[in-house]
């Protein structure tokens, strides 16, 4: 029987993807969250039948990579809405809109 290798890759793209994407208000747990179910997923799969897979303990670190990040989102989610509950949205439009200022860029009405 032929063992077959684990591919990681898709799951370190998505969960990376989703640490750019943290930066929108925490909104990278789409993409890490997909991330780490289907690294959930294939490591239920090679555990059923380990003799039948290569590369597990890989698909195990990007399983922790993608929870990593997934925490970090989310954790920024929450942040991000207690700040626009707390704040207002309002606010925080009149804060970014004087940073832009500031900084010497056009600021659109």
């Amino acid at each position: 029987m032929e063992q077959q290798k684990l591919n990681t890759t898709i799951i370190y793209v998505l969960a990376i993807l989703g640490l750019f994407c943290c930066c929108f208000g925490g909104l990278g747990f789409i993409l890490a969250g997909v991330a780490y179910y289907m690294a959930h997923t294939k490591l239920n799969e090679a555990y059923l039948n380990p003799e039948q897979y290569t590369n597990i303990s890989g698909m195990k670190t990007a399983k922790t990579v993608a929870l990593v990040i997934l925490i970090l989102n989310l954790v920024y989610l929450g942040a991000t809405v207690y700040r626009i509950s707390t704040i207002g949205w309002d606010v925080i439009m009149e804060q970014s809109r004087e940073m832009m200022e500031g900084y010497g860029l056009e600021v659109p009405e």
